[in-house]
């Protein structure tokens, strides 16, 4: 087992040409492949500087990189154009689609005692270990997993092998995952690396996967002074040391703990990387912890038109809504099509307020009958963005016609909590 960089602090910022060399200097140490794949997030993380750093690889390896397997997970596959502007110059005909329905094989099986035991006599279904049979049988020698660590609501802190089980992995193993998670709860998970869920993916990786030669690139990525996206850190390494790394480092960066809770929230979601409310939703988990009972949380989405990236998963969303947890868990128990879509069930959980504060959505091409039905309050987008002009809001605090209001630029970069509400 090796960590083979590792450099970062909360005021590093890495010039791309310190990263391109970091990057090269771990390479260099793990030494010559002949057939490599890289495994870097799509396109709704591309804030993450993954793009420039699966490009820098195919520099280094040239034509021994020979596929790029994008972690979609249950997310839409890459657009050329999106393709194009994350990856620049790294060619176009390596890319695989990954198909979670489809093109999954499985690599062992969780048993259900060590499943009981994490989620605290909750559940006691076995999890399947599934990966892109891409990565089991593709005959590669490097398996590069380059990702951002920083605070989910799915897993504590996004990354290290679940770019591969999660972002790679198949209808079951990310269904049971998700569903994990919300049972446990968001509010004890979120920023923390050592998770229930956590726990099932490293059980996997010492069991099931360490036949294979992945290698892990983890970056930390904030904002500067500017408001310029940075690296903050960065990590490379083949075992679990080069994630909690940049797990703690992501916590000093990423995780903003506030002294007073937040009454109004304005959160913007960038309409070229949040389309769905399944990926906007992070204006919900993300804030929720800072946000006071009876609170008000806006999000102003232009680009969302749709609920479910996956086509069975937004019908099940527009059946149920985000009822919250109780009514969630009843409808699991009656109807089968839910109970088999168990990521669909815990997303719904996790984008409920569960009667504590009000969600307003200001969506670009969804209609106030959908948006109801889904059990959030709607807001027209023209009229609530011309009073909160996201142009003009600087991130955190602000006065917006006398009232006092938080601003957030974009959800996906970090987590906001009232130190009174996470313990531990």
């Amino acid at each position: 087992m090796s960590l083979y960089f590792a450099a970062g602090s909360p005021s590093t910022e890495m010039s791309p040409a310190e990263v391109r060399a970091n990057l090269f200097t771990a390479l260099e140490m793990i030494g010559e492949r002949k057939r490599v794949l890289v495994v870097p997030p799509d396109f709704t993380r591309m804030h993450s500087q993954s793009g420039m750093l699966t490009e820098l690889a195919w520099e280094y390896y040239g034509e021994k990189l020979v596929d790029v397997l994008p972690a979609l997970g249950t997310h839409k596959a890459m657009t050329d154009h999106e393709i194009a502007t994350m990856f620049g110059k790294t060619p176009r005909g390596l890319f695989r689609v990954h198909d979670w329905r489809n093109d999954i094989v499985t690599l062992g099986e969780v048993p259900s005692e060590f499943m009981y035991e994490v989620s605290e006599g909750k559940l006691d279904y076995t999890w399947p270990a599934q990966v892109n049979k891409l990565l089991r049988d593709g005959g590669h020698d490097l398996i590069l997993s380059i990702g951002q660590v920083v605070p989910h609501e799915v897993v504590g802190m996004a990354n290290g092998n679940k770019n591969i089980f999660v972002g790679t992995g198949g209808v079951m193993g990310i269904h049971r995952s998700h569903f994990l998670g919300a049972v446990y709860g968001m509010e004890r998970m979120m920023g923390r690396a050592e998770t229930p869920v956590r726990r099932v993916l490293n059980y996997a990786s010492e069991h099931f996967a360490k036949g294979m030669p992945i290698v892990y690139v983890q970056t930390v990525v904030g904002k500067n002074a500017a408001g310029k996206l940075v690296i903050r850190g960065m990590y490379v390494g083949d075992d679990a040391e080069c994630f909690e790394k940049a797990a703690a480092l992501s916590l000093k960066v990423n995780f903003l703990m506030m002294d007073r809770e937040i009454k109004k929230a304005v959160v913007f979601l960038d309409p070229h990387e949040f389309r769905s409310t399944w990926l906007g939703n992070k204006s919900v988990y993300r804030t929720r912890m800072a946000l006071a009972d009876g609170a008000e949380l806006i999000v102003l989405a232009p680009g969302v038109h749709e609920f479910g990236e996956d086509g069975a998963i937004d019908t099940l969303i527009r059946k149920y809504g985000y009822c919250g947890t109780p009514a969630t868990l009843e409808a699991v128990k009656d109807d089968p099509e839910l109970a088999g879509n168990l990521s669909a069930a815990a997303h719904l959980i996790h984008g409920s307020s569960e009667g504590r504060f009000t969600i307003r959505y200001c969506p670009g091409h969804l209609t106030r009958e959908e948006i109801e039905a889904a059990h959030f309050e709607y807001g027209d987008l023209a009229e609530y963005s011309a009073k909160y002009d996201v142009t003009k809001l600087q991130d955190g605090w602000n006065v917006v016609d006398g009232e006092e209001i938080f601003f957030i630029s974009n959800p996906g970069l970090g987590l906001w909590a009232y130190e009174g509400r996470f313990k531990g």
